[in-house]
């Protein structure tokens, strides 16, 4: 299933938010797969310094994970498809 990448500014944002914007893009994206919609939230990056958040997400298109960000009540500025590889996937 294609990754996407949501990025977010987020001026103000303090790091001790962070669990809670995570949570609501968990549950809004478990709703929408038990109404059928497969999509799941991965993982978050803050970046204080810059006042970004870039959050990862696994889903059908991109329309289902600009849903997602709606239903979550998150800002976002873009959404990307992206590719990613971790070092386990090196060994």
């Amino acid at each position: 299933m294609p990754r996407y990448m949501v990025e977010r500014s987020l001026p103000g944002f303090d790091a001790s938010q962070l669990p809670g914007a995570a949570a609501a893009a968990k549950t809004a994206t478990l709703q929408m797969t038990g109404e059928g919609t497969p999509i799941r939230y991965l993982r978050s990056t803050f970046v204080p310094a810059e006042e970004k958040c870039f959050c990862l997400f696994e889903g059908p298109s991109e329309d289902t994970v600009r849903e997602a960000q709606v239903r979550a009540g998150l800002p976002y500025e873009r959404i990307h498809e992206a590719a990613f590889i971790t070092a386990e996937e090196l060994e």
